[in-house]
């Protein structure tokens, strides 16, 4: 396990099922803690459970202004931010992409794209002044999909997004290659989170079907555990992947292998 004592690492979409992981693994290692996400009561109730330093800060990640005070709030209170993870996502439902209705199609772009964007653009300038400063180096760790990298039928306006972040991702990593900061993307397939138990639970079938049905393109032929991602995520963002910058991590069981 990578040792974070005396980081200081910002997570979005902290009570999801990566982003809590990702807190108390990161909490675990030592780390101080800025998290935030939508809902304020799981965020709070986050926050007491985890070890070490930890502010809670709710609000939409679709606002600007959130990614803002953010940062502020790692530098106010831990004088420092050396890692995000920006993690905050949501998915649609399966289908056609003419039937796929436009208001749904701008909430997923705005949250899954735009709000990295937002978040990138207040974490880069403080990162990067803390190493023209004192020479520290930071890390972005953006959570996008193996739909960000290969298409998604029928998950079309998600699958854009995510390739969005993509693009994000390593065109700001080209830009900070010699600013201090890395940034890469984690690109889990369907892993054994609350968004893809949600989803099978809405497929109007047989459980173990439904299931069989979403992996049955993944060589290894199941979901991912959460674990699995998270050890991909913490390697990212761990200080000793000093040399890893815009890349993409897919861990998905060989679906991008063929």
């Amino acid at each position: 396990m990578a040792d974070f004592a005396g980081r200081v690492v910002l997570i979005t979409g902290a009570t999801g099922g990566f982003g809590q992981a990702a807190a108390r693994c990161f909490s675990k290692a030592g780390a101080s803690l800025v998290i935030s996400d939508f809902a304020s009561d799981r965020l709070e109730a986050l926050a007491k459970e985890l070890s070490g330093k930890t502010i809670a800060v709710s609000g939409d990640i679709t606002d600007p202004d959130l990614s803002e005070q953010l940062v502020e709030k790692a530098l106010a209170e831990f004088g420092q931010l050396d890692i995000a993870v920006n993690n905050a996502g949501i998915v649609h439902d399966m289908m056609p992409l003419p039937k796929t209705p436009v208001d749904i199609a701008q909430k997923v772009i705005n949250v899954d794209l735009m709000g990295v964007f937002y978040a990138m653009r207040a974490q880069l300038p403080a990162m990067e002044k803390r190493f023209r400063n004192t020479g520290e180096t930071g890390a972005i760790v953006n959570v996008a999909s193996v739909a960000g990298v290969v298409a998604a039928p029928m998950l079309s306006v998600y699958a854009a997004a995510k390739h969005g972040v993509v693009g994000l991702t390593k065109s700001a990593a080209i830009e900070y290659a010699r600013r201090g900061v890395r940034i890469n993307a984690l690109c889990p397939s369907f892993a054994r989170t609350p968004m893809a138990t949600d989803f099978l639970d809405k497929a109007g079938q047989d459980r173990d079907a439904a299931e069989a049905a979403m992996v049955q393109a993944i060589p290894m032929r199941r979901l991912a555990e959460v674990d699995e991602v998270i050890a991909g995520l913490i390697y990212l963002a761990d200080p000793a992947s000093s040399f890893v910058t815009g890349q993409t991590l897919q861990i998905d069981g060989g679906l991008t292998a063929a």
